[in-house]
């Protein structure tokens, strides 16, 4: 068990990793010799679902002029899962690699899922296959992540998945879920935008975050170009209608979407893997 440590007592380069400019600063990102890097258009899919018999649980969309992709995962349909080792014990460190360890018969999509480390290990609370690997984070600190309100996205594999406030989940889940992750900030909290986050700041960055609607379906939304915290938050708001929604990550946001053939680069920590149910995939195989 990874017991997360104090903010004071994490060393910088832990969230430089996966953390942002935060709201209200402009984007800019570094090399390790300190010149600046020339930021790139967002990844494409390499096919579209009109391409492939295989129907995909994303949707291309457009909200307010930004392109985003709107994956849904469906209980009745999917079950879900956190992935960050493999066989070896190391990190994936792409959405790739994990690929390549699996069936991509039975996965529906996968995407980055919450904060870490330069380990590539969640820097908050992190649950796999029932196991917690990392306590929940209710530290101080700078960045992103810190940003309180905070959250957690949990739940069993097939289903009763919710986003709850890292308070909230503290005080009133007592059961250890079947899988959970711990990111920030809540994008919307009681269907209210996170009070830090401005309607449309400057910050732009490719961005992707979670939330779940009253009928028990997740909402994984990606952003295809630069995007600002409010802009995101107003879609799972106006859009989805969902009561809470948690910021996964920006700038390594990444998709993989086996039926149009998406595979995004980057760098990332823990995936979140929304996988067919086993009819659902056999009868696709067939």
């Amino acid at each position: 068990m990874r017991r997360a440590l104090p903010a004071a007592l994490l060393p910088l380069a832990l969230v430089v990793a996966c953390t942002e400019a935060p709201e209200g600063e402009a984007l800019v990102r570094i090399n390790l010799d300190g010149s600046e890097i020339e930021e790139t258009a967002a990844p494409t899919p390499t096919a579209t679902a009109s391409e492939t018999a295989v129907p995909s649980a994303c949707t291309r969309v457009t909200f307010e002029g930004a392109p985003l992709t709107h994956c849904i995962a469906d209980p009745a349909q999917h079950r879900i899962a956190t992935a960050n080792l493999g066989a070896d014990k190391q990190p994936y460190a792409s959405l790739a690699a994990f690929a390549a360890s699996v069936d991509p018969a039975s996965i529906a999509f996968a995407m980055n899922g919450g904060m870490y480390g330069d380990d590539l290990k969640p820097i908050g609370y992190y649950v796999e296959k029932g196991e917690r690997l990392a306590q929940l984070n209710r530290e101080p600190g700078e960045g992103n992540f810190y940003m309180k309100p905070n959250g957690v996205f949990f739940g069993s594999a097939s289903g009763g998945w919710r986003v709850l406030g890292s308070n909230t989940f503290f005080n009133t889940v007592g059961d250890r879920p079947e899988f959970g992750t711990q990111s920030g900030p809540l994008l919307l909290d009681g269907g209210k935008l996170h009070p830090d986050i401005q309607d449309d700041g400057p910050s732009k960055a490719i961005r992707n975050a979670v939330g779940v609607d009253g009928g028990g379906k997740a909402h994984f939304v990606i952003a295809d170009a630069p995007v600002s915290f409010g802009q995101l938050a107003r879609y799972f708001r106006d859009v989805l209608k969902v009561p809470n929604a948690l910021y996964l990550d920006g700038q390594v946001s990444s998709l993989w979407d086996p039926a149009t053939g998406r595979m995004d680069k980057g760098r990332v920590g823990p995936i979140i893997v929304v996988t067919k149910r086993a009819e659902k995939a056999g009868a696709t195989a067939q």
